[in-house]
């Protein structure tokens, strides 16, 4: 099958935008070193560039062709080399759809077929009718479920199991931030820094409102961005999947499979925890959040009360309530020397920015923070801790965004037990849980961290346990059923 005909002329107009751009900015760079570059001559380059960026979509259009197979989704493209990929729908974890306010008035959409290899086993569709992509999303979970179209005639009814109501928009609006738009801080620090200039004696009264106009144009850029990012937010499950759409002006469609869940992610800030509100997430072994193609976090629920998250969590996995083990006390010395030397590298680096640019100078009123660090590092101590339930390993880590991780011990690939050298002068260690959601990078995946070492330890062997054990009841339990299912065909 071929991509969408308006893909054509949409891909060309997009693309040609954008190469256009930067010809013109090449060509008139050089115009002004080489005397014989002339506007005429660089315009020229312009023209050459568009028409071969158009020859290429052509050929790129023509010559782009897929098929969905009962076992695989081959796909054949390529404009001066050929290739051929064929994708087994097995490794296919998620399928996703998102558009644009252009797309959406086309008719057209992106789907991006992500996959547990990543990497080359991916792929996307640039661009196919949305019709057409609801129906591929769909036929691969029904053709990875083994389902008949008679089956999929007789589809079990979408079971709305969340939709995000405007007061819970417009609360996730407010306190959430977005470091995304933390760039917008240095076009507006410049210009009150100059017009403080201005008003001499004032200058002081004029960094603090530097800095609490810089809050205000974060906080009202974060809420912008996190209000079109889960407009009109909706959680179904169809059977053995979770599907979700979102946003306002890029439309996203999404499906998540139950049984390639790697992880539950329940997060709180403190804002949310004053309020009673929580966020859930779940990583797949193709996909985790911040990096679906939205390049965001794919929450299952972006808002709701604690107990409403509790309970959709539960109804994925159901994991005991749990009563964690903190770190041991003497941890807390050692995070309150951290926070201090944090606020000592701020301090420099206040410094070391005002040396430059005469930006902040009152660099050094950033050493009242010292008296914050006891008070910090009594509730990073206070909001740690781990917990191995009967069928699941659960963490808990961060206090200004609370993560607690739910893992079930058969989806477990590692466990790692790691000592720092400064760990180590404390007689402390972390155990990692490691899964194969690709989330486990920075800290972010479950850990226990900075328990005794010979807790550690004991964690560490009880994990390993647990895993084999339950990998060893799937293992038989699957083979009963196979055994069960041969008697019954011979009957």
């Amino acid at each position: 099958m071929k991509l969408h005909p308006l893909s054509l002329p949409y891909r060309l107009l997009t693309r040609s935008m954008s190469l256009a751009l930067t010809l013109f900015f090449v060509g008139t760079t050089l115009a002004s070193a080489v005397e014989s570059i002339n506007i005429v001559i660089t315009l020229a380059l312009v023209a050459v560039g568009l028409l071969v960026a158009g020859l290429w979509e052509v050929v790129y259009y023509r010559r782009f062709d897929y098929v969905l197979t009962d076992n695989s989704l081959d796909i054949d493209s390529g404009v001066i080399s050929r290739r051929r990929r064929e994708i087994p729908l097995r490794r296919i974890q998620n399928v996703d759809i998102s558009r644009n306010v252009v797309q959406r008035v086309l008719g057209i959409a992106l789907v991006g077929f992500e996959t547990a290899g990543g990497g080359e086993t991916e792929a996307s569709l640039r661009f196919v009718a949305y019709d057409e992509a609801r129906r591929l999303q769909r036929e691969i979970q029904r053709r990875k479920r083994g389902a008949t179209e008679r089956d999929e005639e007789e589809e079990i009814q979408p079971d709305v199991l969340y939709e995000i109501r405007s007061p819970e928009l417009l609360l996730l609006s407010a306190i959430s931030i977005e470091p995304r738009v933390f760039g917008l801080v240095f076009f507006i620090v410049p210009f009150l820094t100059g017009a403080a200039e201005s008003f001499g004696g004032l200058s002081f009264l004029f960094g603090l409102a530097q800095l609490l106009v810089s809050a205000l144009v974060l906080w009202v850029a974060s809420a912008m961005v996190t209000f079109a990012r889960y407009y009109d937010f909706t959680l179904l499950r169809v059977d053995d999947e979770l599907r979700y759409e979102r946003g306002l002006l890029q439309r996203y469609d999404g499906s998540i499979p139950l049984d390639k869940i790697q992880t539950l992610t329940l997060q709180e800030n403190p804002l949310m925890r004053l309020t009673g509100y929580a966020t859930l997430s779940v990583e797949t072994a193709g996909y985790a959040p911040g990096q679906g193609p939205s390049g965001g976090s794919e929450a299952a629920i972006p808002l709701a009360t604690r107990g409403r998250v509790l309970r959709l969590a539960h109804s994925i996995e159901s994991f005991d309530d749990p009563t964690f083990t903190r770190p041991p006390k003497r941890t807390r010395r050692r995070y309150i020397v951290r926070y201090a030397l944090v606020v000592a590298g701020l301090t420099a680096l206040a410094f070391a920015v005002n040396w430059f640019t005469e930006l902040f100078p009152f660099w050094y009123a950033t050493l009242a923070l010292l008296v914050l660090a006891p008070v910090a590092g009594q509730y990073q101590w206070k909001h740690r801790g781990y917990y191995a339930g009967e069928d699941h390993v659960q963490t808990r880590n961060g206090f200004w965004r609370r993560r607690i991780h739910v893992v079930p011990y058969y989806r477990v690939q590692t466990v790692i037990q790691r000592e720092t050298i400064f760990q180590r002068r404390w007689r402390l260690g972390t155990v990692f849980v490691d899964t194969a959601s690709s989330v486990g990078f920075g800290g972010q995946e479950a850990h226990a961290a900075d328990i005794d070492v010979n807790d550690a330890s004991e964690f560490r062997e009880l994990v390993r346990r647990r895993l084999g054990g339950q990998i060893r009841e799937r293992a038989a339990r699957a083979r009963m059923e196979k055994t069960e299912s041969e008697q019954f065909s011979s009957e």
